[in-house]
C-alpha cells in the first residue's frame, strides 16, 4: 500500500517525526510531497525556508520511514502528482479536518493525524530568534 503525505518539513521536530512514523505504519511504501524553495517562500516569507529543498529531501531521504520525496510548486502539480501516484491513504494533519484537502478526490482515504504536544518549526524559530 502506497502512502501520501505532505508538507513543507524547513526545520524536522518531534510532531513532524511522529506524523511520517505514523504514515509509513499505515502501508508499506511513503511518498513525502516537498514544498519547493518557492513555495514555502510564498506561504511562509522571505525568510523562509532555513533548508533548501535539496537539504530537506535529503534529510527526509535519511529517514528510514520515508521512501521517496517529491517537490511540488504549486496546487496544479500537487494534485497532478498524487492523481497519478493514486495513493491509498493519503496522512495529514488534524487542523485539515473538515477543510478541502488537495488532491484528497485521488486517494482512497484521507486519515488525519493528531498533533503532537505543542510542536511548531515556527515556535522553534521564534526561540532560536528571541
Amino acid at each position: 500500500m502506497v502512502v501520501w503525505t505532505n508538507g513543507c518539513f524547513d526545520i524536522l521536530h518531534r510532531g513532524h517525526i511522529e506524523m511520517l512514523q505514523y504514515a509509513r505504519s499505515l502501508g508499506n511504501y511513503l511518498v513525502v510531497g516537498l514544498d519547493s524553495d518557492e513555495r514555502v517562500r510564498a506561504n511562509k516569507g522571505v525568510t523562509r525556508p532555513f533548508n533548501t529543498f535539496k537539504d530537506r529531501a535529503f534529510v527526509l531521504g535519511a529517514l528510514g520511514c520515508v521512501d521517496l520525496a517529491v517537490s511540488f510548486d504549486s496546487d496544479k502539480k500537487l494534485i497532478s502528482i498524487i492523481k497519478s501516484l493514486k495513493p491509498n491513504i493519503m496522512v495529514v494533519g488534524s487542523d485539515w479536518r473538515g477543510k478541502d484537502v488537495i488532491g484528497q478526490e485521488y486517494a482512497g482515504e484521507v486519515r488525519f493525524f493528531e498533533r503532537v504536544g505543542d510542536y511548531s518549526t515556527t515556535k522553534i524559530i521564534g526561540k532560536c530568534c528571541e
